[in-house]
C-alpha cells in the first residue's frame, strides 16, 4: 500500500510541475493568435502574395514580444527570391556538330551562359541502376558549377529534370547534365533565357543557449497558404485555420514560454516558413543557410488543431521508426495524460512532405508533429478550414506536450539519434 501510494504521489507531482511550468501556455493566447493569423482580413495567406506580408510581419513583431533574437542581422525576416527561367535558345554542339537539344539539361539562374571544355567545369555521372531524380537533386544542391553525365538508360526519365527549373533560388552556379556515358573532347552548351523573379520571406528568431549555444533545436511551422480562390457556398478566403496557422500559433507560444523559462542550455530556433504550398522553398532555403551538423532536433509542427485519431491528448510523429527522438519525448511525458503516437498514415509519405524533410535528408532529427487525420479531415484545402472549426482546449494541450517533452532535448540531457542516409533514398 506504501509503495502504491508514493507511485500516485509521485505521479501528482510529474503532472503538477508540468502544469506549473507550462502555465503560461493559454487557451485565450492560442484563441489570440490564430484569429489573427486565419482571419479573412490575411486573405488565406498566400505566398508570394501583398497579403503575406503582413502576416509575417505579425509574427516578427510577436517574435520581438517574445524576446527572441533575429537569427541573421537587425531582421526576424529571412527574405529570398525564387525565379521561374522561360528559355529563350538551347544549342549543343559535341565534336564540331550539332546534338539534339533533347539530350541536355541545362539548369542555371544567369540570363545567358557558354560552357565547353575548357570552362573548368567539374564532371560528375549519374550511373544506370540508381535513382536518377535523388542523385540529381543531390548534385544540383552543391555549390558547383557542374556538367552532369546521365547514363542513356535515363532516356525516358530524362525530361524529368525539368521539375528543378519550375522555380529555383537565386545562384551564381550552373548545372549541365548531358545523356551520354563520355564527355566530348570539344563542345559549346550555349543558352539564353529569360525570368519571373518572386519575392518571398521566412520569419525566424532565435533564443541563444548557455553552456550549449553551439547546438540547435528548432520548433518550426509553415505559415502561408492558399490565398483567394474558387468560392465554396459563397466563401473564397481559404483561411487555413488548422493548415498551419495552429502551427504557427504553437511556434510563437512556445518562444514566449522558453523565454520565460530562461533555462534552455541549447539555442533554440523559432521559424515560420513560407511558400510550403507551393513546393516547400521556404524550409528548402531555411536549411541551406543552416550548418546541419549543429541542429540536434527539429520539431516541425503541422495541423495540430483538429483531434487525432486517438482522440484528445494525443498526437502523432512522423518518421518515428527513424531516429529515437519520439521515444525521448514519450518518455519524458510519462505521468500525464497526453501520448505520442508513431505515424499512423504510413502510405502517405508524411515524412517526406512536410517541411522537415529537406533538414532531415541531411541526416537531422527532424519530424512532423500532427493530429491531422489523413483519411478523414473535412476542412482541408477548404475555405471551411477556419478557426471555428478548431478545438482551441486540445491544441492547447497539445502544445505544452510539446513544451514539455522537449525538455531533455532543450536542456542538453537527451541528444536523439541521426536520421541514416540510406532511410531517404526517395
Amino acid at each position: 500500500m506504501k509503495k502504491i501510494l508514493l507511485l500516485l504521489l509521485l505521479t501528482a507531482t510529474v503532472v503538477v510541475h508540468a502544469q506549473s511550468k507550462n502555465d503560461d501556455i493559454t487557451v485565450s493566447e492560442a484563441t489570440r493568435i490564430e484569429n489573427v493569423l486565419a482571419s479573412d482580413d490575411m486573405r488565406g495567406r498566400k505566398a508570394g502574395s501583398p497579403d503575406i506580408a503582413r502576416v509575417a510581419a505579425f509574427i516578427a513583431i510577436e517574435f520581438k514580444k517574445a524576446g527572441l533574437q533575429p537569427l541573421q542581422g537587425n531582421s526576424f525576416l529571412q527574405p529570398f527570391v525564387m525565379v521561374r527561367p522561360k528559355l529563350k535558345e538551347l544549342k549543343y554542339k559535341a565534336e564540331g556538330g550539332d546534338v539534339d537539344a533533347k539530350n541536355i539539361f541545362v539548369i542555371t539562374t544567369q540570363p545567358e551562359i557558354e560552357v565547353n571544355e575548357a570552362s573548368g567545369y567539374e564532371v560528375r555521372t549519374i550511373k544506370a541502376g540508381g535513382n536518377m531524380a535523388v542523385q540529381a537533386r543531390a548534385l544540383n544542391a552543391e555549390k558547383k558549377n557542374l556538367i552532369v553525365l546521365v547514363d542513356p538508360s535515363y532516356a525516358p526519365d530524362f525530361s524529368r529534370l525539368s521539375a528543378f527549373k519550375r522555380s529555383m533560388f537565386q545562384t551564381p552556379y550552373s548545372k549541365v547534365f548531358l545523356l551520354a556515358t563520355d564527355l566530348p573532347k570539344t563542345f559549346t552548351v550555349k543558352a539564353s533565357q529569360d525570368f519571373e523573379e518572386t519575392h518571398f520571406a521566412n520569419v525566424v528568431g532565435i533564443l541563444p543557449g548557455k553552456s550549449k549555444k553551439n547546438e540547435e533545436v528548432v520548433f518550426s511551422s509553415h505559415y502561408d497558404h492558399l490565398g483567394v480562390g474558387r468560392p465554396v457556398a459563397g466563401d473564397s478566403v481559404y483561411n487555413g485555420a488548422n493548415d498551419d496557422a495552429a502551427g504557427t500559433t504553437a511556434v510563437i507560444m512556445l518562444a514566449k514560454h522558453f523565454k520565460k523559462l530562461g533555462d534552455n542550455e541549447r539555442s533554440l530556433v523559432f521559424a515560420a516558413f513560407t511558400a510550403e504550398e507551393i513546393g516547400g522553398f521556404g524550409s528548402q532555403y531555411f536549411s541551406q543557410q543552416m550548418n546541419p551538423s549543429d541542429v540536434v532536433a527539429m520539431f516541425n509542427i503541422e495541423m495540430i488543431g483538429t483531434e487525432s485519431k486517438w482522440g484528445t491528448n494525443s498526437a502523432y510523429i512522423t518518421g518515428f521508426e527513424k531516429t529515437n527522438m519520439g521515444e525521448i519525448l514519450q518518455k519524458n511525458l510519462q505521468g500525464t495524460a497526453f501520448q505520442f503516437h508513431p505515424d499512423p498514415y504510413p502510405d502517405q509519405q508524411l515524412f517526406y512532405r512536410s517541411d522537415n524533410a529537406t533538414l532531415a535528408r541531411l541526416g537531422v532529427p527532424a519530424h512532423t508533429i500532427s493530429t491531422s487525420k489523413m483519411d478523414s479531415e473535412p476542412n482541408y484545402h477548404k475555405p471551411s478550414d477556419e478557426v471555428s472549426t478548431l478545438d482551441l482546449e486540445n491544441m492547447t494541450n497539445i502544445v505544452k506536450a510539446i513544451a514539455e517533452s522537449s525538455r531533455t532535448i532543450v536542456s542538453g540531457a537527451d541528444t536523439p539519434t541521426r536520421v541514416k542516409p540510406e532511410s531517404l533514398q526517395r
